[in-house]
């Protein structure tokens, strides 16, 4: 899943650093999900951010993806512009 931030009242990338870097952690510490900022990377005010993982079956993925989604909607230091998601499995090709 990649979500897409507006960070609220950020000047430069340092400050940027600074709500981007916490939100991931706690991502991966709360929801036991691999994450990183992976889009926006030269932007102030935006980032995009990369969310996965891998478990045995898809009800698990979308209630982690659901929950993850949830919690980034309620921080108050970045507005959720959007959600997209893309699951796969061994089946597909």
């Amino acid at each position: 899943m990649e979500v897409d931030l507006l960070l609220g009242d950020v000047g430069s990338l340092k400050a940027k650093r600074s709500v981007v870097r916490p939100l991931v952690a706690e991502l991966k510490r709360r929801f036991d999900v691999a994450a990183a900022e992976v889009d926006g990377l030269a932007l102030y005010r935006r980032t995009g951010v990369g969310v996965c993982l891998v478990a045995a079956d898809r009800a698990h993925v979308v209630e982690v993806l659901d929950a993850v989604e949830q919690f980034v909607a309620q921080r108050p230091e970045a507005e959720l512009l959007s959600a997209h998601r893309r699951i796969t499995s061994s089946d597909d090709e």
